[in-house]
């Protein structure tokens, strides 16, 4: 096969990939729009639905994997592409830019249920450039003795970035595990030059 005729080929596929997208999106069909970006901590993939965000998922968390998981739990009809994702991706470059501190973009939680939810919703409270311990996350959401179930909620949040897992630390101060793998934690908080929180909330010095 010749270098013209991939290339035709690979025309046709995208235009046939866009109006598929189109008649899906205009006839209500599309429920999941996802997108795989680039991004200083690895590919990214962005998925939503109509009432917001559903994932956010690293590349060493099998983006096939997230796509199986909402398919299965959400719906079937996932597609690539849409303009959906377009305000997400605009404030995901925003903060990697350094220009944004808070998401406004709406999140969808239904991946979560119980206590995890309770505890990835308390996680905002956590302010940019600093980092709480996980027992002061517990002491947030009025658990104070469910440390070790904070660090399970934040291992499965399904939307980090926007919903903040990433400042959430041990007590000795050091960064701990994360979803996105360890190094990808150092840089989201050397990015925002985060400093520890106190139990109450108050910065440290």
């Amino acid at each position: 096969m010749t270098t013209t005729t991939a290339t035709t080929d690979d025309d046709v596929l995208r235009g046939l990939h866009a109006r598929l997208l189109a008649d899906a999106q205009r006839e209500g069909l599309l429920d999941v729009a996802y997108r795989v970006v680039p991004s200083p901590v690895g590919d990214l993939l962005i998925a939503a639905g109509e009432s917001g965000v559903l994932r956010v998922a690293f590349a060493v968390q099998d983006h096939d994997a997230a796509l199986a998981e909402l398919a299965a739990r959400v719906s079937p009809r996932v597609l690539e592409g849409g303009r959906r994702l377009d305000p997400v991706l605009r404030e995901l470059d925003e903060y990697f830019a350094g220009t944004r501190r808070e998401f406004d973009v709406p999140v969808d939680l239904r991946l979560l249920t119980g206590f995890r939810r309770e505890v990835v919703e308390a996680l905002p409270r956590v302010p940019y450039g600093a980092t709480a311990s996980y027992a002061a996350v517990a002491a947030l959401t009025g658990r104070p003795a469910a440390v070790r179930a904070v660090g399970t909620a934040c291992a499965r949040n399904p939307v980090p970035l926007l919903l903040p897992c990433h400042r959430v630390v041990r007590s000795d101060g050091s960064a701990g595990r994360y979803a996105g793998g360890e190094a990808a934690k150092a840089a989201l908080l050397r990015l925002e030059g985060a400093a520890a929180l106190s139990p109450r909330g108050g910065r440290q010095a």
